[in-house]
């Protein structure tokens, strides 16, 4: 149907009055069709054909047909042809130039700019011809006037129509503006309570995550000390109850059952409050190891050779923390399962890693009988290097070396023993800290 002209460029408040303003062109077209009959001017029944052919002009295509007053291509032919029934007033009579009003209006109300100047400057043409009628326009002088007043007339018309357009489309553009702001806000609020949702989500999943970081801190803890010393203590007293007979070799296996109660009563206590065990407290990574390696082995009486290699320097207190705890449970798997003779103990620094290595000469086991435990780590069944508790042991090492971004490693064959090895990157294990 062509282009069209939008009522909502139109004022609401002017919108509402349109019907009013209809029935005033019809009323001032009325009023000088009343002048032109009442008066005696040679042309007055031809002028009175005119108006009654703008009157039925306006009637059928804006009055009676409201759709079509936003049709620029219906519209566009309408004011043509109101402009040339003025013209031809105008031309016949000057009186007809209070037309005037009737075109600037329809001009600002159906056509779209900048057309809307061209229309209003044609208006303005008509009402200067009408102005001038009593001008002579073949002389130079009468000429200027007409010019003078015909430019006079668009100017300030056209002057005011741009004005108009001007601060109507400044209007338009603040409500846009208003109305992106109302939707940045509406989808700000939206991504505000989704975000609050999202952080209290993750609220809960971190009070989740650190109460399960504790379980499973305290698990390891616990096995590490509370479970092992209780192993050693029931050890070594049913040692004393074998040696009843003998008072020194009964009264030493009780001392170190009493010792080793209160080791595990003091490591409890550190588990805790997280701290770091008694041996790393005052001694460096290899003396806290060989000395726990020497106490263990006077105690289950298994010899264990401890060899440092590389240049020793300080590493993080997570690393020395996760392996001494590894190096205990190996000790204590080597302790309840593997009947060994003998066990190499090897911290190796390296340029980029620390190594840790514990080797048995026992019955080894068979890599094969490795199960999956809590979590996706490996574990080994009630007869092999885990816990008697289904692999705990070797899910406790596993965490904890992956916890310093580790590796664990176990080798083992029956008959030839078991080497289990640890490896914790340097670097990544301070940019940890």
């Amino acid at each position: 149907m062509g282009s069209s002209v939008s009522h909502s460029r139109l004022d609401a408040r002017r919108y509402k009055w349109l019907p009013a303003l209809d029935a005033a062109r019809y009323m001032v077209l009325a009023i000088l069709a009343t002048f032109t009959l009442m008066g005696d001017h040679p042309a007055r029944f031809l002028d009175l054909g005119l108006c009654a052919l703008a009157a039925a002009w306006m009637l059928w295509m804006f009055t009676l047909h409201p759709a079509w007053r936003t049709r620029t291509l219906v519209m566009t032919p309408f004011f043509i042809v109101v402009v040339a029934i003025m013209t031809a007033l105008v031309i016949s009579d000057p009186l007809f130039g209070f037309l005037a009003p009737i075109g600037y209006s329809y001009a600002f109300e159906v056509l779209p700019w900048p057309g809307r100047l061209a229309g209003i400057a044609s208006v303005a043409m008509v009402v200067a011809i009408s102005q001038t009628s009593g001008v002579p326009r073949t002389t130079t002088a009468g000429m200027t006037v007409y010019v003078a007043v015909l430019a006079a007339n668009v100017l300030c018309v056209c002057g005011l129509a741009w004005f108009m357009w001007a601060n109507n489309k400044a209007h338009e553009e603040r409500k846009d503006a208003l109305r992106e702001m109302n939707e940045a806000n509406n989808r700000l609020k939206e991504s505000l309570a989704e975000n609050a949702g999202l952080h209290e989500q993750l609220l809960t999943q971190a009070r989740e995550a650190g109460v399960l970081d504790e379980r499973q801190r305290m698990a390891r803890e616990i096995h590490d000390t509370l479970a092992q010393g209780l192993i050693g203590i029931i050890t070594q007293l049913q040692a004393a109850e074998q040696a009843s007979e003998n008072q020194e070799e009964w009264r030493r296996h009780f001392v170190a059952a009493t010792g080793l109660a209160r080791e595990s009563l003091s490591e409890a206590r550190r588990s805790v409050d997280a701290l770091r065990p008694e041996p790393l407290q005052t001694e460096r990574l290899s003396e806290a190891l060989a000395h726990v390696a020497e106490r263990w082995s006077v105690l289950h009486g298994v010899a264990v050779r401890v060899t440092t290699t590389g240049t020793a320097r300080p590493v993080q207190p997570q690393v020395e923390f996760a392996l001494l705890r590894m190096m205990q449970e190996s000790l204590a798997n080597v302790a309840r399962h593997a009947q060994a003779t003998q066990i190499e103990l090897t911290l190796s620094y390296m340029d980029h890693e620390v190594g840790l290595y514990v080797r048995d000469d026992g019955k080894g086991f068979e890599p094969a009988r490795l199960v999956v435990g809590d979590g996706g780590d490996a574990g080994i069944g009630p007869a092999g290097l885990g816990s008697s508790g289904g692999g705990f042991g070797l899910v406790a090492m596993r965490q904890r070396i992956d916890g310093v971004a580790g590796t664990l490693h176990v080798q083992s064959e029956p008959g030839t023993g078991t080497t289990i090895s640890a490896c914790v990157p340097v670097a990544a294990a301070e940019a940890r800290a």
